[in-house]
């Protein structure tokens, strides 16, 4: 008990030092303005604006109350162990310790979301994947990123659709682009975006030789609206062209144009849809992705960065790896911007990554 008590007091105190953090103090700040505007008797004259301030509302309270009832939990678990050390009575020692254990793992989750105050990380994420250098086994590779992410969806309670996917000629995919829903889907998943390199024996090779490939990983949040002042959009910039989808998605799926390519010719960013049954959901979709490529394309000044939103992707424009998983002849995944580690390869292809994505975010915050 006598250790139990001692962690117990640590947490405590580790709780009582990060509540009052300065992005937890501009999340209730912000709570409370929103709460003045929710008041205001036109507040649902603009439904869909309405809308997104009453979820916004609903998850800055949620949070704030999440810190309060960990630190009630853990003042709990100290008054047991505290009162059975006293009375020598160790009865409750190992229910307490696994109750103690989930704690640790609510506070370090909660210390994470607290220093998400960017302003699209609680919003759903929009994640595609290119299959890079190395061919058959690049499009392997983007396949196997395209499954590691949708069970990392599957953990984290996330709601995952196929918007769009390329299936290579031999095997695996040349690029998918894929819907992430549910509350800092995008704060987390921001993490994974960059080059991720494979080193493995190829299933290809019949002389079984060790090769390298490269996919891409792009993440944006997923964004309703802007205005003009942020992005300037006109639909004279757009051309659409509707085609037959090859994938799934419904009844009718393979027999009616439903599918939707937008390109925004200014920019040359070309998006596409093939989810949805109807024409009109599968413009709507694009429509999502396009306003986020083109929030990130005019928010960045690199041309580099812009030929990569614009799909120019090619080995050079790449640049260095964001991290590395390794196969043969050790196993490895290195994220070489945190430097975190591990040996479990297969945990992580599985969908184990909350570690790393932690880590770079840590790693985010220490640099700025």
């Amino acid at each position: 008990m006598k250790e139990l008590i001692q962690k117990a007091q640590e947490l405590l105190a580790e709780i009582q030092k990060n509540q009052p953090l300065a992005q937890l103090d501009k999340k209730q700040t912000r709570w409370s303005e929103l709460q003045d505007i929710m008041a205001a008797p036109d507040f649902w004259a603009d439904n869909k604006k309405a809308s997104a301030l009453a979820k916004e509302a609903a998850g800055l309270e949620k949070e704030i109350q999440l810190w309060g009832a960990l630190a009630k939990a853990v003042k709990e678990i100290l008054t047991l162990a505290e009162a059975g050390q006293k009375e020598g009575d160790n009865s409750l020692a190992e229910d307490l310790e696994k109750q103690f254990t989930k704690l640790e793992n609510d506070f370090r989750e909660l210390k994470f979301v607290t220093m998400m105050s960017e302003e699209y990380d609680r919003d759903n994420a929009v994640v595609s994947i290119h299959a890079g250098a190395g061919g058959t086994d690049a499009q392997d590779w983007a396949e196997m990123l395209l499954r590691m992410y949708l069970r990392y969806a599957e953990k984290r309670g996330l709601k995952a659709a196929i918007l769009d996917k390329s299936d290579g000629q031999e095997a695996g995919i040349k690029s998918a682009t894929v819907e992430f829903r549910g509350e800092y889907a995008y704060g987390y998943l921001k993490a994974e975006a960059g080059v991720h390199r494979l080193v493995r024996i190829s299933p290809f090779d019949a002389e079984k030789m060790r090769h390298t490939s490269f996919a891409l990983v792009e993440v944006l949040p997923e964004i309703e609206e802007l205005n003009d002042q942020e992005m300037p959009i006109k639909s004279d910039d757009l051309r659409i062209d509707v085609f037959r989808s090859s994938g799934h998605g419904g009844q009718s799926v393979n027999t009616t144009d439903s599918a939707v390519r937008i390109k925004h010719l200014p920019t040359g960013i070309t998006v596409s849809c093939q989810n949805e049954r109807s024409q009109l959901q599968n413009k709507e979709t694009a429509m999502k992705i396009l306003r986020s490529k083109l929030y990130q394309y005019y928010q960045t000044e690199l041309e580099e960065e812009r030929q990569r939103i614009r799909g120019e992707f090619n080995e050079a424009a790449w640049g260095n790896q964001a991290r590395s998983y390794v196969i043969h002849p050790y196993k490895m995944v290195k994220d070489h911007r945190s430097d975190y580690e591990t040996q479990e390869v297969e945990k992580v292809l599985d969908g184990d990554l909350q570690e790393l994505i932690e880590a770079e975010l840590q790693n985010r915050a220490v640099a700025n």
